[in-house]
């Protein structure tokens, strides 16, 4: 009895430290702002577009998302943008909308991922 009441301690406390250990590294991850290593943080977006909701989706009332990655020049235009995921219905209008953005001026061009969620207006 005693010796499974002292394993039982021992493993809750090597169970409390793997959950420290993993609390600390999301607060790390959190604090570096989510970003993966070797990438540099998002740009501030200084001019947005707003992308036009296309008729299909309008007769159809649907809504959606769409990722699009972008890569933004140093002076802060968008200099190419490609649909990675969402649906296919919004993918044109998106990229439109995404490749008239401005973003904040940088030393060298940067990548970022942009999440446009449409509903019906």
């Amino acid at each position: 009895m005693l010796a499974s009441g002292k394993y039982g301690r021992m493993r809750w406390r090597l169970g409390r430290l793997s959950r420290c250990t993993a609390f600390g590294f999301l607060l790390l991850s959190l604090a570096s702002g989510g970003v993966a290593v070797g990438q540099e943080p998002n740009r501030r977006v200084i001019a947005r577009t707003a992308p036009s909701y296309p008729e299909l989706a309008r007769r159809m009332h649907l809504k959606g998302k769409v990722k699009v990655e972008v890569v933004i020049a140093s002076e802060g235009s968008v200099k190419s943008a490609k649909v990675v995921g969402g649906s296919p219905v919004f993918e044109k209008s998106a990229v439109e909308a995404v490749k008239q953005w401005r973003f904040e001026p940088a030393a060298k061009e940067t990548q970022a991922v942009i999440l446009l969620e449409f509903a019906e207006p």
